[in-house]
């Protein structure tokens, strides 16, 4: 087999999440400035003269100025092939985020210096845990006023229950914003607020060993503030160390601030100097290594109607392992067939690149005529495996949907079966009523809006949405032992099913989920669903 090391080892895949409004975005931007993959940032608030973010494309997106979907975006950068997972950050995110983490071998937490870690980036981290993935910290914004950054490194540490280890250290905020000291080369790098969408920007280095340019370059009371920092740091800090943080269970921090530009580099070159190559995955065959195996990849993604004047359907894939090269046939294991890829590309933004080869640890988009589904493997005809399913993420908000023009039937199911199938939504029937009663679950309520507006667009239908109280559901495990009309359960609780027609229970109040598994021995209840 020939040997595709260099091409893989050259590779990082990782995915930047954060809190709304903490600069994930403007981040993203800059990392693609550095690569020369644009010339000039764009602003990403919504105005009408904005040129809208690079990783933005739906309608609905560019409307509200925030990300709905997650694209991919791969650039080249100091010898580097960099794949970017750039997910949504708005509160009101769906699952397709959750899933976008499956297919990223590590991830940048962005912070925002004057709030510390925020809920959202808590429920992110909570996938980042589950898988195990390294995590690396960026604290944003520091060019505006931020919390005592020992609070914050402290904030970090009992919300997430990750160690944290600065790789540099703020010197003051806000308008006393003086740069960053660098704790490898103990030197400080001067804060210096560059052209905002260009890269162009000197830096002065001072060696703190030098008290008296130190003094003279920053001042006294900052150098002194400095000075008590270092050695409080130097002491109390956990040390860095690399086994730790590939095992997710140290995040190294740096500061700055992406609007100005100011330490993005820094942080971008300590990333790629810590972060993995493409790491093996788990299969029913084994671990997959990605130098070692022939082609193989996994479906986290499905998008439908990217281009309005065709309506299409994206598969996006993750390549675990080997080369993939487009006049290549590849099995699709879960439809037992050997094909072709159809179309295969790189998307950037609402720009296609359509392609020839692949590596491990690259995202490819595939046209799919409706054979894909979440999880599903496709690898060498020489292969045959299947890699672990993706985890189904419970829902938070519930919605009974009305269809207001009965006589569109079949445009309605095909509509939200689709959508359902991309992973954006969870689609459920009561017990016994097939598709005459459908309830929608969603991980963030703007994908309500994100139904209705593509219902209507893309489907011609309208609906109406009815907002049910239940905010907990869980899956039955082992439902083949389970009679679900003799579940005993509570006032609150109601009986559904999911598309793939395993039994689910959701209830109102998170004290019922114990209470019904007290009446029924035995009964065992999950809050993930089989991928």
């Amino acid at each position: 087999m020939p040997d595709y090391s260099k091409e893989i080892n050259r590779r990082r895949t990782f995915a930047i999440i954060s809190h709304p409004d903490a600069g994930k975005t403007t981040l993203t931007e800059k990392f693609l400035l550095y690569g020369g993959a644009i010339n000039l940032a764009g602003s990403v608030k919504g105005k009408a003269t904005a040129r809208h973010a690079v990783s933005d494309w739906m309608e609905i997106e560019k409307e509200r100025g925030i990300s709905v979907t997650s694209s991919v975006l791969q650039f080249e950068y100091d010898g580097f092939c960099i794949n970017i997972l750039d997910t949504p950050g708005h509160q009101d995110f769906s699952e397709d985020t959750y899933r976008t983490l499956m297919a990223a071998d590590s991830a940048v937490m962005v912070i925002d210096g004057s709030k510390g870690v925020e809920a959202q980036t808590r429920k992110l981290f909570k996938v980042c845990v589950m898988r195990k993935i390294p995590i690396f910290t960026f604290i944003n914004k520091m060019d505006r006023d931020a919390m005592d950054t020992f609070d914050l490194l402290d904030d970090i540490e009992k919300e997430l229950g990750i160690a944290t280890c600065p790789i540099n250290w703020p010197i003051g905020s806000g308008k006393g914003f003086k740069g960053v000291y660098d704790r490898e080369s103990a030197s400080i790098i001067c804060y210096s607020d560059t052209e905002k969408g260009t890269k162009e920007g000197k830096s002065v280095t001072v060696p703190v060993s030098d008290e008296a340019l130190l003094r003279e370059t920053i001042g006294d009371e900052a150098a002194d503030k400095l000075l008590e920092e270092i050695e409080l740091l130097d002491g109390a800090g956990a040390d860095f160390d690399l086994e730790t943080v590939r095992a997710g269970e140290l995040t190294p921090v740096c500061f700055g601030s992406a609007l100005t530009n100011f330490g993005v580099e820094i942080f971008l070159q300590h990333f790629l100097n810590m972060a993995t190559t493409p790491l093996p995955r788990k299969s029913d065959a084994g671990v997959i290594d990605p130098v070692k195996e022939g082609f193989s990849a996994f479906v986290f993604k499905i998008q439908a109607n990217m281009n309005k004047a065709h309506r299409d359907r994206v598969a996006f894939m993750r390549i675990c392992s080997g080369r993939y090269d487009a006049n290549d046939e590849v099995r699709h294991v879960q439809g037992g067939r050997v094909m072709r890829l159809s179309q295969p590309q790189q998307i950037m933004a609402d720009e296609r690149k359509i392609l020839e080869e692949a590596y491990a640890g690259d995202i490819i988009g595939v046209f799919d005529p409706g054979i894909f589904s979440i999880g599903d493997t496709v690898c060498a005809p020489s292969l045959n495996f299947r890699y672990e399913g993706i985890p189904t993420f419970a829902p938070e908000h519930f919605a009974r949907v009305r269809q207001m023009d009965t006589m569109k039937r079949k445009q309605f199911v095909k509509g939200i079966e689709q959508i359902a199938q991309e992973g954006a939504i969870q689609i459920f029937q009561e017990l016994h009523s097939g598709m005459e009663e459908i309830i929608v679950g969603v991980v963030g309520v703007l994908q309500f809006d994100v139904l209705k507006y593509r219902l209507e667009n893309e489907y011609n239908v309208e609906i109406r949405l009815e907002n049910l109280p239940y905010e907990h559901i869980r899956w039955v495990e082992h439902p083949e032992t389970v009679d679900m009309e003799k579940l005993s359960g509570t006032s609150d609780m109601k009986k559904v099913v999911d598309m793939k027609g395993n039994p689910l229970l959701l209830f109102i109040n998170p004290w019922s989920v114990g209470m019904t598994l007290e009446r029924n021995p035995g009964l065992e209840l999950s809050e993930f669903g089989r991928g």
